[in-house]
């Protein structure tokens, strides 16, 4: 992997700054889930898979009530927050600090007063004119992503001459914007976008050259839990993908790997095991940590 060329940016107002890569649990109120195929789709299940990922001792809970995976169709507003509402109200009285994943201000916005505290927008402010100006008067967090389209035709978008300089660019562009429409620079988290119009090949390439992307100089949150990629890796001798509910040990040494490259945070599936995996890069990378967290 690529020497970093900047000292990695940890620091988002608003949020406690961490002395290793923060760990952020996936909490999907969906029926088509890729990852977990709707098992949390009940509030119910959301808000107990919730307290578990609280329990295993992650940092932020990302919830989100519309799938993203490739070829998914939108859900209209209200469904959204239909799913989503009950479980945030719900963890957010247990202390958890919410991401609430979504591309459209109306659901920010509910979510935000739910208690909400931090806005995920996979489309970067795109999708929905209206998520800038909110997320810029409400004064949370922004995870800005990188995206060319939505799910139902985005592997159409994946054509790049060199992915990592034109995905740099095209987050530099998203950060301009947001900025400009009052986003406090110091409030701004970049996502590289794995498997959003990407192929394999460009998930790894962005992996492999995440100072890329420090060098914007904004912190950068790294999702590459179950993704396709991986699948593909560990493809069978048949050539089949290995299933995403099979994909986490890869998942964790790829955590291993980012946190240690200075990842500000992964989103995982696997919390438990992605935290002691941020714990050992955390050690190895500074052996200051090992003593704060109890070696000798």
């Amino acid at each position: 992997m690529a020497v970093l060329a900047t000292r990695p940016n940890r620091r988002v107002t608003g949020l406690a700054e961490l002395d290793r890569c923060a760990v952020m649990g996936v909490v999907n109120v969906t029926p088509d889930s890729f990852s977990d195929g709707g098992r949390y789709f009940e509030p119910r299940a959301a808000i107990a898979h919730g307290l578990e990922l609280l329990t295993a001792g992650v940092d932020y809970l990302d919830v989100g009530g519309e799938s993203t995976r490739p070829g998914a169709l939108r859900v209209p507003a209200e469904e959204e927050m239909r799913r989503i509402v009950p479980v945030i109200e719900a963890l957010a009285r247990e202390g958890a600090i919410i991401s609430v994943d979504t591309m459209r201000a109306q659901v920010a916005r509910r979510a935000v007063a739910a208690g909400a505290r931090i806005v995920n927008d996979v489309s970067g402010g795109q999708a929905d004119p209206e998520m800038i100006p909110f997320v810029a008067e409400a004064q949370v967090p922004y995870i800005l992503m990188h995206w060319r389209g939505h799910s139902v035709d985005m592997n159409s978008r994946a054509v790049y001459g060199d992915v990592v300089a034109e995905v740099r660019r095209e987050l530099a562009e998203r950060v301009e914007r947001a900025v400009g429409g009052g986003i406090a620079p110091d409030r701004i988290i970049l996502d590289p976008g794995l498997g959003f119009a990407k192929t394999a090949a460009h998930d790894w390439e962005l992996v492999g050259h995440l100072d890329e992307l420090h060098s914007l100089g904004h912190p950068v949150l790294v999702g590459p839990s179950r993704k396709r990629f991986l699948g593909r890796l560990l493809a069978g001798p048949d050539g089949e993908p290995r299933p995403a509910p099979e994909r986490d040990v890869a998942t964790i040494a790829l955590v291993t790997l980012v946190a240690a490259r200075g990842a500000w945070a992964v989103r995982v599936h696997a919390a438990a095991e992605a935290i002691d995996a941020v714990r050992v890069a955390a050690a190895v990378g500074d052996p200051r940590y090992a003593k704060r967290a109890g070696g000798r």
